[in-house]
């Protein structure tokens, strides 16, 4: 590319960071790294209003752990200065020195010298129409059918109160009065703005149906329209990031950057993800419903006290939710489905996120997690399964691991390990009733007298010796495998299930083999 790529992503901190906005997060990341360029982030909390406590420091833990962490934000700017200019915690404060703050919080008094220099050359106007004024012109549009639309048509026509149609004099004294106002866009009439976007294409918009944006408020704090554009052209912003439903917003944002004479950005709108099934957008209320997760961690609403699930106290692995958001709206053009975040990075590309939908697949997110367990090392598993499991609070971690080792294939979450492992460490006390009924014949007895005999002989107790020494009995003998194997599984698990039979013999020991068949001999007497 052939200027430095610079991509932001900006979020309110009004709740929890849905999945959605990770999504946008992420392809912001992949494409800055793709590119050698910066990631940034900036806080957008001019809403007052909306602001919930803990939620910024939320959105920082939540790009963390899902390893896309940003090159230039707030939070940086204060481990920096924790370290009294020693080794700063980042690299690129000198960019944060260029660039910061990075809340618009701390960047309103920016603001009202732009909204100025656009009444000045004329490109927006004083309005002082009032909520009951505004909220009577629709109503009457409503009653003769039509929609109310503040714009070209009725700005200048005498109804409407702004600076248009005031004069000069009128419209100072009604602001030295300390009477309300807003500054308002002054969109053109009769132009055809052609825009593009780098998913969707070339887009024409009749500037005729546009109404005149709010940009500015008398009480010092602008709108989105004005803070956003003007935060992206002076952190030189290259490329702008997000999410379909900002798509309405192209047009106004291209007629600011043509009013100030600026180079607009690059725009790239990304696709809604939507309901696992039926219409609509993604919401908390379907993962409610459904049982899955829609935030990335775990949330506390600090109003309600209602706590939200997260994927990574669900027990998601980072790798996995990075890996399936990357495909809710791009595809890699092949049939590989895994990728590392570094594979990421190296075949993002823009152009192949799709403008339709990206329908959210629940059981796919466990898909991915599944493989991801897979790939995690037997130690680090159960040092997880040990910390959540009291009843290895005494048990040596390198015995879970050689346990983890034989069943993390038939899990997907690491507390799935429990149900498809008790018997490792705890013997059974009772046995499945349907298994009773299949696993014990006429002479089960006679045959689990004999295996404990073949058990407790058997010196060099291996998986290799003990499956040659039973096996080879039982086909010695012209025994069904199944009268043999069925009930010893049973001795040893409760039930008809878990991983090969004489795994689980060499790992409880001989000792506890043998006490496991003599307790279900017993039982069956």
């Amino acid at each position: 590319m052939s200027k430095n790529v610079r991509v932001r992503f900006a979020p309110s901190p009004t709740g929890p960071l849905h999945i959605g906005g990770v999504r946008t997060a992420l392809f912001n990341y992949l494409f800055a790294k793709k590119h050698g360029g910066d990631f940034v982030l900036r806080i957008e909390d001019t809403d007052q209003n909306r602001y919930v406590e803990g939620a910024e420091d939320y959105i920082v833990e939540a790009l963390n752990w899902c390893g896309i962490p940003f090159d230039e934000g707030p939070h940086l700017v204060t481990e920096a200065h924790k370290v009294n200019n020693e080794n700063v915690a980042s690299s690129n404060l000198s960019h944060q020195n260029n660039y910061g703050p990075y809340r618009q919080s701390e960047r309103k008094h920016l603001y009202k010298q732009y909204a100025d220099q656009l009444i000045v050359e004329g490109k927006a106007y004083f309005a002082f129409d009032t909520p009951e004024q505004l909220d009577a012109h629709r109503k009457d549009h409503e009653a003769k059918g039509k929609t109310f639309i503040y714009n070209w048509h009725n700005r200048e026509k005498g109804r409407l109160v702004n600076s248009l149609v005031l004069s000069e004099e009128d419209t100072k004294a009604k602001i030295e009065a300390g009477e309300h106002y807003v500054v308002r866009f002054k969109s053109p009439q009769d132009e055809t703005l052609r825009l593009k976007d780098i998913i969707r294409g070339d887009i024409s918009i009749d500037t005729s149906v546009l109404d005149d944006k709010i940009l500015f408020k008398s009480d010092g704090m602008p709108t989105y329209h004005l803070a956003n554009i003007v935060d992206d052209h002076l952190m030189q912003i290259s490329h702008v990031i997000r999410g379909e439903e900002w798509l309405p917003s192209l047009a106004l944002h291209q007629l600011l950057y043509d009013a100030f004479g600026w180079k607009a950005p690059q725009f790239a709108h990304l696709p809604l993800i939507l309901k696992p099934v039926g219409k609509g957008k993604l919401s908390k209320r379907d993962g409610d419903k459904l049982g899955f997760p829609v935030f990335p961690l775990e949330w506390a609403d600090p109003k309600t006290n209602e706590t939200s699930r997260g994927y990574k106290e669900d027990g998601y692995f980072p790798e996995a939710v990075v890996n399936f958001l990357a495909f809710l709206g791009w595809n890699p053009g092949t049939e590989q489905e895994i990728f590392s975040l570094e594979q990421l990075v190296n075949d993002f590309e823009l152009e192949r996120v799709n403008k339709a939908g990206a329908r959210f697949d629940p059981d796919k997110t466990k898909w991915f997690n599944h493989h991801y367990m897979q790939q995690q090392l037997d130690f680090e598993l159960a040092e997880q399964f040990k910390s959540t499991q009291l009843e290895l609070s005494d048990i040596d971690v390198n015995y879970v691991a050689l346990v983890v080792g034989l069943i993390k294939e038939r899990a997907t979450f690491v507390n799935e390990f429990w149900d498809l492992s008790h018997f490792f460490f705890v013997a059974p006390k009772t046995y499945d009733e349907k298994a009773l009924k299949k696993a014990i014949k006429e002479g089960t007895v006679d045959l689990m007298q004999k295996v404990i005999e073949i058990v407790s002989v058997t010196r060099e107790f291996t998986v290799q010796n003990l499956q040659s020494k039973i096996k080879g009995w039982i086909t010695g003998n012209e025994i069904g495998f199944g009268k043999v194997m069925m009930p010893l599984r049973l001795a040893l698990v409760g039930a008809l299930q878990g991983p090969d039979v004489f795994e689980i013999m060499f790992l409880i020991g001989k000792n506890e083999t043998v006490k496991r068949i003599d307790t279900l001999v017993s039982s069956i007497e």
